[in-house]
């Protein structure tokens, strides 16, 4: 549950608080005066303090001064009368997250406190990147083992003891967001602010403003300045989620904010200067948008000083078990019971299907398995049904031999075929083929050999269990070619079954 503590002198302010967020299940505590809310600030612990600017005793401002000493990613929304709105506007350059005018629109109260408290827990969410996954005391992590997810590892290790601008691209749901979690939480501003900004779920009317600020009357509905996210985030971090759908005169600002560090508010004439490093993510080309002069090529280069691509997750199947054993511990943790297993049906089924959505779709297909499960184990039947049908390839069955004929004599029985010919297909097998055809039409990503491939060998070993030397006949190749594939495909020797 979420901590709130209101700091007023009012105690009708403190009954309305507690009438008001109590739907939220948001913990509220009050003090009356700056003095008292300090001292129970290090005992309570609070995500989110809400401060009077005027105030017996110690102003907010100073108050203000004084948590930013304490714990600066601790977020402060301070309150003011109407006439005091230059003051609230001096807070917010001290510091705080945001203002709020009384009398209250409570509305717009509940939406600065939810936002406030969301990013409260942006800056307190540990994402790990442990490859080996070796424990299990964080909340978030990053999994894999893979080539393409070392080499993520690694980047972000080097980012640790730099301010760089960082640039993260992959498709949708493959775990951006996380990265960008990672790279502040193991860098050296990880204890000043980190905002993410989703640049597509902002009306584009709106988004400069909430970028940059606006001055009062800038356009209508402005009825008072406003900060926006980079003053709100100066010395710290900013998370810029798709960028590619930026429009060209916000990309301008934004080139100028990473060139000198400086800006306006949309209708006011002050430059503004600030010290924010940005982190930017995108799931579009922007070489193609760039091409397409969508997106600035200047900005482009601003933006790429260090690229962080994630792969998807059909080009890194072998991560999928790793992934579906942190997904279950993740589940099981909130329950306080013991995970639940997976058969190996299911394991085949979820490695056999292709993933558009990433991991973020296998998280909620696991999600949705462990609640359907009926006992402790997770069957294909309890997956999506999606999922549940994706089908792999099994050797093709052995072909009866043909009756010899006088034509047929010289020829050579189907399983010692010339070296570079290939067999005729038997019925059997030129079905699976329409059906791998017309799987790989459904989607365009869907790639029919290396996927067969893969499954091939994987079935094998499990067939053989883990013997590599008979799986390597029953694919009818060498032991150093099925060597090659498991290196190719990043498949384990030895599959445990179970």
């Amino acid at each position: 549950m979420d901590k709130l503590l209101l700091i007023d002198d009012e105690v009708d302010m403190h009954y309305s608080f507690r009438r008001l967020f109590a739907a939220n299940e948001i913990e509220v505590s009050t003090a009356s005066s700056a003095e008292e809310g300090l001292r129970l600030i290090p005992k309570l612990k609070p995500d989110l303090v809400v401060m009077d600017i005027r105030m017996g005793g110690m102003s907010g401002l100073e108050g203000l001064r004084r948590i930013r000493v304490m714990d600066a990613r601790l977020p402060v929304i301070m309150m003011t009368a109407y006439g005091t709105t230059q003051v609230a506007i001096e807070a917010m350059k001290l510091g705080a997250y945001d203002y709020v005018l009384k009398p209250f629109d409570v509305p717009r109260l509940k939406q600065v406190v939810l936002a406030a408290l969301k990013a409260a827990r942006d800056m307190r969410r540990v994402v790990a990147f442990e490859p080996l996954l070796d424990q299990q005391d964080y909340e978030q992590g990053i999994i894999g083992r893979s080539e393409p997810m070392q080499a993520v590892f690694k980047t972000i290790g080097q980012l640790a003891d730099s301010d760089a601008t960082v640039l993260i691209t992959g498709e949708s749901g493959t775990g951006k967001e996380l990265v960008a979690h990672a790279i502040y939480q193991h860098g050296r501003r990880s204890q000043m602010n980190f905002l993410a900004v989703n640049c597509a779920a902002i009306p584009e009317n709106l988004l400069e403003s909430e970028l940059f600020g606006h001055e009062k009357g800038a356009f209508t509905g402005a009825t008072a300045q406003r900060i926006g996210r980079f003053e709100q985030c100066n010395g710290g971090t900013i998370f810029l989620d798709e960028i590619g759908d930026m429009s060209l005169p916000t990309q301008t600002k934004i080139l100028r904010v990473l060139q000198s560090g400086t800006f306006e508010r949309v209708g006011g004439n002050e430059t503004i200067r600030v010290n924010v490093r940005v982190i930017a993510a995108t799931n579009q080309p922007l070489e193609r948008a760039v091409a397409e002069r969508r997106f600035r090529e200047d900005l482009f280069y601003r933006l790429n000083v260090v690229r962080v691509h994630l792969p998807p997750l059909r080009e890194r199947a072998g991560d999928i078990p790793l992934l579906v054993n942190y997904f279950l511990q993740k589940l099981a943790k909130p329950q306080r019971q013991p995970p639940k297993s997976l058969s190996p049906d299911a394991l085949a089924a979820l490695e056999a299907y292709s993933w558009p959505g990433n991991v973020r779709e296998l998280e909620n297909a696991i999600q949705r398995a462990v609640v359907m499960a009926k006992g402790n184990v997770v069957l294909r039947e309890n997956l999506p049904p999606a999922i549940a049908t994706a089908t792999s390839v099994p050797p093709a069955p052995p072909a009866a031999p043909p009756t010899p004929t006088a034509a047929a004599v010289s020829e050579p029985p189907p399983h010692q075929a010339p070296a570079g010919r290939p067999q005729a297909a038997p019925a059997e097998v030129a079905a699976l083929v329409d059906q791998l055809f017309a799987w790989a039409r459904r989607d365009p990503k869907n790639r029919i050999l290396p996927t067969v491939e893969r499954e091939l060998v994987v079935r094998a070993l499990r067939e053989t269990k883990g013997n590599q030397l008979q799986a390597a006949k029953l694919l009818g190749m060498t032991r150093a070619t099925l060597r090659k594939r498991l290196e190719r495909f990043d498949i384990k020797a030895q599959i445990q079954v179970g």
